[in-house]
């Protein structure tokens, strides 16, 4: 923030609070040029400065606009609880403030349902300190406060140290916890939550996956309580660094397969610019061959029109050439000798002709190699797509044979936990039987106390080594399940262990599978990219015979000018080649096409795999959190089982002690007793 802006923020609170009649408290100002003067710029630090009710109405007003201070420190600043108020009432539409310090503040019910308020409003806020409060000591306050934190979305930690907060206020704090889904840091210390707060926070794991850290320290806490919160945080943090490492997974591959297709079609609009290229070359070749034999037409006519003014300049001259024998036999030698080159033109152009069909021939049989190549480039590929399908059907094998040990290991710990209680709703049944047992014996001995005195007192005693001998079997098997469950709690942790590094495993080579996958079919783009360079270099060595051809067939043409049939077979000759070239490029543009749609589908199919393996991955490790929670759950019934049976032994005992008593004052009341005291 700019010392303008703050000398801006000082000027409005003086002028604000002149407005309201009040004067604006040196402590505040003074403040405030210290931290223009500072190098915090973003925080308002008025911390241990005694903040009236009025200069908090008016730093609220200042605030629901203010766009520079993005933390605010009110620490130890004795606010009240209607400050509190105008000042967080003017906090709800700020947007810039990150954090949010009230220690020390002594704030009761009213600051409590502000700050629910407030929560529930703030877009901004993601830290709040509310340290040395009594925020606890008012259990409706408190639980507009849970409910604000409970709908708030921005809220990241939160230090509730020394709030007097007891077990209900836990309780308000864990429903809230099971609807907050942002909040991360937690600090309880130093409250009264006790053992059945405890244990309602640790209730609020099972649908809380974000808290990651949890401090409870001073609390009087058990210590199993303890480790089953440490056990839940330790799962959410695995869970968020698993979630971490998946986005970030997702982020590279994402970004991997956005490279490909880019570097795709930027080739493939290399290829089609190159092939317009040709296409282009091609057609000016046509016209300027067009507008050759437009010319050469012209040129034989020229010749015609001149061979038809020879004629008849001969037809003038044949009389001149009667006349003279020597004369004709000089051109009959002429004429002979023209034949002669005429023969031998007509046997140079066959051999020629000859040639230039051999050189086609061969470029056709490279054509054909060429296109065999092809074909067994997409046989290969084919193999290849089948052997992923033939990995996929196997990985999706043992995804169902890891689901079915998972769901025969909680079978079993079902019909174990179902024996367990089984055994358990057993030893009740016989201890009801025995308490009912005993309450009829314990009437008959009171209905025949004054008669049978001596066989009372022997029952009793009788009665009491009985209690004693059911009392040690019941600790001997309440021992014995204790071991039973503990070997089947470290064998079920065992089990979870290594399906654990078991998925760990796959994964790893699922991931190096894809690797391997992504390496091969680079290798087959450059094979593509080799190919098209070779095909193009072929178009570029055909365009220079076909220049040299045509080149040729200039030479011939200027050397046979009465030859117009055989020129124009040449020229249909020509066309012919030009238009087979033509239908073999088109042919081979195609295959490459072709080729390009089969790599397109092999690219969505490696996806569609990818996708699957990791909804699989997601769904298997959703199903080991569930099949811990499980555990936890099952663990934490057999403790309470396991207290309600040491508190029925307890009162048990005491109900024997009760009796013996009843027994001993009865005897000592009765005049039997008194005649033996006396003796």
């Amino acid at each position: 923030m700019g010392i303008c802006k703050m000398d801006e923020f000082k000027r409005l609170y003086v002028c604000m609070c002149q407005e309201r009649g009040s004067e604006p408290q040196e402590s505040v100002l003074g403040q405030l040029k210290e931290i223009n003067k500072s190098a915090k710029r973003g925080h308002l630090d008025l911390s241990t400065k005694s903040i009236s009710q009025d200069s908090c109405q008016v730093l609220g007003i200042l605030l629901q606009n203010d766009v520079t201070f993005t933390q605010v420190l009110l620490s130890d600043c004795m606010i009240s609880e209607d400050g509190l108020k105008a000042l967080l009432q003017g906090l709800h539409s700020n947007s810039v403030i990150k954090h949010l310090d009230l220690k020390g503040n002594n704030l009761r019910a009213e600051g409590s349902e502000a700050l629910g308020k407030f929560l529930r409003h703030t877009a901004s806020l993601t830290s709040l300190t509310l340290e040395w409060n009594n925020l606890g000591t008012w259990e409706n306050g408190f639980s507009f406060f849970s409910d604000g934190l409970a709908s708030n979305q921005t809220l990241k930690k939160l230090d509730l140290r020394n709030n007097q907060i007891n077990h209900k206020g836990a309780e308000e704090l864990s429903m809230a916890l099971k609807h907050n889904s942002t909040l991360q840091e937690l600090d309880l210390r130093w409250n009264n939550i006790g053992l059945l707060g405890g244990r309602a926070i640790q209730s609020c794991f099972e649908s809380n996956k974000t808290l990651v850290k949890l401090e409870l320290s001073g609390n009087n806490i058990s210590s199993d309580v303890l480790k089953a919160i440490e056990l839940s945080i330790k799962h959410n943090q695995e869970r968020q660094f698993l979630k971490k490492g998946n986005i970030s997974q997702r982020q590279m591959l994402t970004k991997e397969v956005q490279n490909l297709k880019q570097e795709k079609s930027r080739q493939f609009i290399n290829m089609m610019e190159t092939i317009d290229k040709q296409r282009e070359e091609m057609n000016s070749i046509n016209r300027s061959a067009a507008l050759q034999a437009g010319r050469l037409q012209e040129a034989l006519d020229e010749r015609k029109s001149v061979v038809n003014s020879s004629t008849a300049k001969l037809q003038l001259m044949d009389a001149a050439l009667a006349l003279s024998h020597q004369k004709e036999q000089d051109l009959g030698e002429l004429l002979r000798s023209l034949k002669q080159e005429d023969s031998s033109m007509r046997e140079k152009h066959a051999k020629e002709l000859i040639k230039a069909k051999e050189q086609f021939g061969e470029h056709e049989a490279k054509c054909r190699r060429d296109l065999a190549a092809a074909n067994e480039k997409i046989l290969h590929y084919r193999s290849k797509v089948d052997e992923l399908e033939r990995k996929c059907k196997m990985q999706q094998d043992l995804v169902f044979e890891l689901k079915q040990e998972l769901t025969n290991t909680y079978s079993e710990l079902k019909l174990r936990a179902v024996q367990a209680e089984e055994s358990f709703e057993a030893e009740k049944k016989r201890y009801r039987q025995y308490r009912d047992d005993s309450t009829i014996l314990h009437q008959k001995e009171v209905d025949n106390m004054a008669r049978h005195l001596e066989d009372t007192e022997r029952v009793a005693q009788e009665s009491v080594q009985r209690l004693e001998a059911t009392k040690l079997g019941l600790e001997e098997e309440l021992s014995r399940l204790k071991i039973m469950l503990a070997n089947q709690y470290a064998q079920a942790e065992e089990e979870v262990q290594k399906v654990r590094s078991f998925a760990q495993l796959k994964e790893q080579q699922n991931c190096a599978v894809l690797q391997d996958k992504l390496r091969t079919l680079t290798q087959s783009r450059d094979q593509a990219q080799n190919q098209i360079l070779q095909q193009n270099q072929v178009i570029a060595e055909l365009q220079t015979k076909n220049n040299q051809l045509s080149l040729e067939i200039e030479v011939i043409k200027r050397r046979i000018d009465g030859l117009q049939q055989e020129l124009g077979t040449k020229e249909e000759e020509k066309v012919s080649a030009l238009t087979k070239a033509r239908v073999e490029f088109h042919e081979q543009i195609g295959h490459l096409e072709a080729q390009l749609s089969t790599q397109e589908g092999l690219r969505e199919k490696i996806s569609t795999l990818e996708r699957q393996q990791k909804v699989q991955s997601y769904q298997h490790r959703e199903i080991l959190l569930d099949k811990e929670s499980e555990i936890s759950i099952l663990m934490e019934k057999l403790r309470l089982k396991d207290a309600e049976i040491l508190r029925i032994r307890e009162e048990e005992a005491h109900r024997a002690c009760l009796l013996q008593n009843a027994i001993h004052s009865y005897i000592s009341s009765s005049p039997l007793g008194s005649t033996t005291d006396k003796k």
